[in-house]
């Protein structure tokens, strides 16, 4: 997706400043603003980079330089940043997926839908090193069906059954919901009565070649069901952009990469429309 790099890096320091708000400035430690770690983050997601690369492409742009309040000849260490991404907890990403989210037109119309990353990319020995099995994480989101925003994420190593992702998801956001759409993999019916005891209608389709699951599932279509593949559009989206193998090595700095993709998704679109 071609944006404005600037314009791109100007909303990404006003939303992380909301994300953390009084604490967006320098950490009791010194060293630079919370805010300035959340933006370079963000660059380095958007544009691929690795972590040595971000200093030697900051140097080239001292128009990102001036709007992060850096110098050129002063950049950190690539360390420096390493160490932020294990230091910030997930709520910050979280804080910054959902500050994100919040500048697009929330409907209240959503689509639940469940997609998956590679973990295998970043090195091949570390993978024999650790032994590890699982090579590719779960992940579940809800997506706004007229912004393509997306509103929460939820990642998972163990893939456990949707309907159990899904709820936990609704349940979060349930204030702020209006529908709910999803494949058959989203429904029973205990999910069903809990969506409308919220107040929220449930766009779920049922298994079945009986003649009640295919009338149920006509009427779901009528109802607004065939919205749920803007779910879809989403995924595709944010991994032509971003890419859809994982680099970090760890599967906790992994959950916060998907988070951050997820939101420099929101931000890319952001950036469209202004």
């Amino acid at each position: 997706m071609a944006i404005n790099l600037l314009d791109f890096a100007q909303n990404c320091r006003r939303l992380a400043k909301q994300a953390f708000g009084s604490h967006a400035g320098k950490p009791a430690s010194g060293g630079l603003p919370r805010w300035v770690h959340v933006v370079v983050h963000c660059l380095r997601v958007e544009e691929g980079w690795t972590f040595p690369e971000v200093i030697d492409r900051l140097r080239l742009m001292p128009g990102i330089c001036e709007l992060l309040d850096l110098l050129p000849e002063t950049l950190p260490d690539p360390t420096t940043f390493w160490h932020s991404f294990d230091r910030y907890a997930m709520r910050v990403w979280r804080a910054l997926l959902r500050v994100s989210a919040q500048q697009h037109p929330n409907s209240g119309r959503v689509a639940l839908d469940s997609t998956f990353f590679e973990r295998g990319h970043a090195s091949h020995y570390y993978l024999k090193r650790t032994d590890r099995t699982i090579q590719t994480l779960k992940v579940t989101t809800l997506t706004d069906t007229e912004s393509l925003a997306v509103l929460d994420v939820h990642c998972s190593a163990k893939w456990r059954h949707d309907t159990i992702l899904g709820r936990k998801l609704v349940r979060r956001n349930a204030d702020e919901l209006v529908s709910v759409a999803a494949d058959k993999a989203f429904h029973n019916w205990p999910i069903r009565y809990e969506y409308m005891a919220e107040s929220i209608e449930p766009l779920l389709l049922r298994s079945g070649s009986t003649l009640g699951p295919v009338l149920h599932n006509t009427l779901t279509r009528s109802n607004g069901y065939t919205q749920r593949w803007m779910a879809e559009t989403s995924y595709s989206s944010t991994k032509r952009s971003l890419g859809s193998e994982l680099r970090s090595l760890g599967w906790y700095r992994q959950f916060r990469e998907i988070v951050l993709m997820f939101a420099v998704h929101n931000i890319e679109n952001l950036s469209e429309t202004l």
